[in-house]
């Protein structure tokens, strides 16, 4: 195949991939766009060709994945001419990730031409995946398994995290793959023969993994729209406040009545006072009030879940953005990276995931970007019986991330069968069951309440006991038989190949 034909395939199926995700949900397109690219560069034999056309998938898939970077940085950050600059830059390094996973797969596959669409680019795939989860901080924005949180696939959520819906794509598309290449031979039965496997397993694992261990709880979702410009702005903090307090009282009486994260715009210590009386409000109603807000401890800051009160719980966010939510090498660079830290200047990274009390059930919290960590959640499991996530998605405007952001919330519901509430200043703030469903929701830029009931939940799914090292054994151990053994044709695929 001509090169220029190849990197234009290549780009369309990184296109297609990006498509499986929220807000556009086409469950089928990940399966198509990894069968294209698999079966593309099992035929190349020049590694600077599949350095090239992994490259150009790469860019597809992140190109149309994170566009909302450069929004998120005009809008909020350091204005058009540095998103212009970084989000380029941002997209070029994450097309490095796909294209170092079909490489893998590629060079592995040297070693077992025959099958090599049908397993090394699979196994390579999940396992970079998992690579790029905990590489330089870790970021699992757009793993393919989140794109089947819709399918039959899902079912392996419980089982393996959302790397096992990934791996049971990753490896239909390799089969698909695998025939394309010989598409008038037996090769023809393979797909649907492991469709079927994996989803007949699959619905086998659709079983309660938890059961309720407390009587409902009535919930208030207070989200307040705040504009980004303005929630940072010392002359509107009084108003502010104001209009959260006034939504609050408003819903006195419900057993929970969340605020979004940050969404208190001074130091917790600065407004204990008026907190104070909301308490005395809230708990005389028969209602906790749980609030998003930044805390000082002597010399360090952290961006915080309260629960205040005379005895006040705090959650600390351990996993933080970088240059969000504090700047590397502001050191080495001074003020050059200032423009793209938090208004109030670094925040340290707290260290307990111990859940929180409210409302007699225990609470596992995690802040926006922590809800993309499978692990992170599961570490406050299976103390916690209700998760709870506070964001703050106005930086991404009207993009597909606040849409991607739910969905990945949604796996985590799922993962650990438990509830989940979701209170964002912006939207999407939901109520999603232990099955990642979204019982309900709000829109995007509006002011509003989510009135929602959520039932604690009790139990261990095998995720959060075994983490993400099934797949990742998975993976490593089949990667290094392919690589021992590859040379050794085997009877059955010599026969129908």
């Amino acid at each position: 195949m001509p090169l220029p034909l190849m990197l234009i395939l290549s780009l369309a199926a990184g296109l297609l991939l990006a498509l499986g995700f929220a807000p556009y949900s086409l469950a089928w397109a990940p399966l198509v766009a990894l069968a294209v690219i698999f079966a593309l560069i099992s035929r190349v034999r020049a590694v600077s060709v599949v350095l090239l056309a992994g490259y150009s998938f790469g860019l597809g898939y992140a190109g149309l994945g994170v566009y909302w970077i450069y929004h998120s940085i005009a809008d909020y950050g350091g204005g058009v001419l540095a998103a212009g600059i970084a989000t380029p830059i941002l997209i070029a390094l994450f097309a490095l990730i796909p294209m170092l996973a079909l490489w893998l797969g590629w060079v592995v596959g040297q070693r077992c031409r025959r099958v090599s669409a049908l397993l090394s680019f699979p196994l390579a795939w999940i396992l970079i995946e998992w690579v790029r989860s905990w590489l330089f901080t870790g970021a699992t924005w757009l793993s393919v398994g989140y794109s089947q949180i819709d399918t039959p696939l899902a079912h392996w959520a419980p089982v393996l995290g959302v790397y096992g819906p990934g791996l049971g794509l990753a490896l239909l598309a390799g089969a698909l793959a695998w025939w394309m290449r010989r598409p008038l031979s037996l090769r023809l039965l393979l797909p649907p023969a492991l469709a079927a496997v994996l989803l007949a397993a699959g619905f086998l694992l659709d079983r309660e993994w938890s059961t309720p261990s407390a009587e409902p709880l009535t919930v208030a979702l207070i989200q307040g729209n705040i504009d980004q410009a303005r929630k940072w702005d010392p002359t509107a903090r009084e108003e502010i406040v104001a209009e959260y307090v006034g939504l609050s009282r408003r819903h006195w009486g419900e057993d929970l009545v969340i605020w979004p994260e940050a969404s208190l715009p001074v130091y917790y210590h600065q407004a204990e006072t008026l907190l104070q009386r909301l308490v005395e409000e809230a708990t005389a109603a028969g209602s906790t009030l749980v609030i998003g807000a930044p805390v000082a401890e002597d010399d360090r800051a952290f961006n915080a879940v309260v629960i205040p009160g005379e005895s006040a719980q705090f959650y600390y966010k351990r996993h933080l953005v970088p240059f969000g939510e504090y700047v590397p090498f502001r050191d080495i660079a001074g003020g050059l990276l200032d423009f793209v830290g938090t208004p109030l200047g670094d925040f340290d990274a707290g260290t307990s995931a111990r859940p929180l009390e409210a409302g007699g059930a225990a609470i596992g919290v995690s802040i926006c970007y922590e809800v993309t960590f499978g692990t992170e959640i599961a570490d406050a499991l299976p103390a916690a019986e209700i998760l709870l996530n506070l964001s703050n998605d106005a930086w991404f405007g009207r993009s597909a991330a606040p849409w991607q952001h739910l969905q990945m919330a949604r796996m985590r519901a799922l993962e650990t069968a438990r509830p989940m509430l979701r209170a964002t200043n912006t939207g999407v703030s939901a109520m999603i069951d232990r099955k990642g469903r979204v019982l309900a929701r709000t829109g995007l830029f509006e002011q509003t309440v989510l009135n929602t009931e959520i039932t604690p939940h009790a139990g261990a799914t095998p995720y959060t006991r075994w983490r993400d090292w099934p797949v990742v054994i998975i993976c490593i151990s089949g990667l290094f038989l392919l690589l021992v053994f590859g040379r050794r044709e085997l009877t059955l695929f010599r026969d129908i190949g």
